[in-house]
């Protein structure tokens, strides 16, 4: 089986550019791997002692070592170029502080937690748009901290022929909190903003929103896959403004990983965070209590639907707006209940 083609790290784009074609993403060698009787560390100290002297002679710390072959494996010598443009601050950074190399570099977590702890299953993966303008609308869960935009954001990365990243709309508490705010915005998450959405989807982005918003991370676990309401439809003011087709995507698994009995008002306005929840590990556990549960999830993408058809006009119409809002979430209600049936057990090993 061959492994799937991964985004690689491009140069600064231009302003108002959007990412480089897929077509001309190249896939990742992993043919290289160490022998049985285990890798030799020398090449690795030579490789960072270079990386040293370069930096202190105040020259490109990769420029003398660029063409040289050594016996690491080729993700191991991306991440350390990784770490020593960081240091060098030679690296490119995006609109509203998206890295797409530290992204590069994060990436095999993300395939760690999906595919081997939370053993992701996806479906229509194809109705994602492998270029242009698209606004992925998702039901949300989470509690502690909102893993579905990071599994939706990998399974594209990942699975699809021709991978891209999407960029998710974040509620702006969360760009407040200390160094989780600095990985939120490395990662593509951008502030909760129309403007921020209509500027992404007009320079041809993939932008991910979820409109149930706090109401859907904050519910009780015994409300779990029951969509809340989709507030006044402001997605799809956004999609037909922007003529972007709209993706509705439906995720399983993501309830069970802080199952919320509870919540505090009390630490909520200490935090300043919209709530803050009581689960079966958390406060109990400490810090433990943060990990999340490995649940068995679904994701599956549903058949997009047009807007351009409508026109940017069409977006004062308070009754298509409300139309289309609620045919999203009815679309993306009963594949929740479909993928639930076919998961079958939330912690099942297989």
């Amino acid at each position: 089986m061959s492994t799937p083609r991964r985004p690689t790290t491009t140069a600064p784009r231009p302003p108002g550019g959007s990412f480089p074609p897929p077509a001309q993403q190249q896939q990742r060698d992993r043919s290289h791997r160490p022998g049985s009787s285990g890798p030799s560390l020398l090449p690795a100290i030579s490789f960072l002692r270079r990386v040293r002297e370069g930096m202190e002679g105040g020259q490109d710390p990769f420029s003398s070592v660029a063409g040289a072959t050594y016996a690491l494996p080729r993700d191991a010598r991306d991440s350390l170029a990784a770490i020593g443009r960081r240091l060098g601050r030679r690296y490119p950074e995006y609109e509203w502080g998206f890295d797409e190399e530290f992204a590069e570099v994060a990436l095999p977590f993300m395939e760690f937690l999906y595919r081997r702890y939370w053993r992701v299953e996806v479906d229509g993966l194809l109705n994602v748009p492998s270029h242009g303008r698209a606004l992925l609308v998702s039901n949300h869960a989470g509690s502690f901290f909102p893993w579905d935009a990071f599994m939706i954001g990998t399974a594209i990365v990942e699975d699809h022929p021709l991978p891209r990243f999407a960029r998710f709309l974040v509620l702006n508490w969360a760009f407040e909190l200390p160094y989780l705010s600095v990985a939120i915005r490395k990662f593509g998450g951008v502030p909760a903003s129309p403007y921020n959405a209509i500027r992404l989807l007009e320079q041809d982005e993939l932008v991910g929103v979820f409109p149930e918003g706090v109401k859907g991370t904050g519910k009780d676990f015994r409300d779990r896959y029951r969509l809340q309401r989709f507030g006044r439809g402001g997605f799809v003011e956004l999609a037909l403004r922007t003529g972007s087709p709209i993706v509705p995507v439906a995720v399983v698994g993501s309830e069970e990983i802080y199952p919320k009995l509870g919540e505090s008002q009390t630490l909520a306005r200490l935090t300043g965070a919209p709530f803050f929840p009581i689960t079966p590990t958390f406060p109990w556990l400490g810090p433990l209590g943060a990990v999340p549960l490995p649940s068995k999830w679904r994701i599956e993408f549903c058949d997009p639907i047009d807007t351009a058809g409508y026109g940017p006009d069409a977006a004062s119409d308070r009754t298509l707006v409300f139309e289309l809002s609620e045919r999203v979430r009815e679309t993306i209600q009963e594949k929740v209940y479909e993928n639930l049936v076919k998961r079958g057990s939330a912690f099942s090993p297989i």
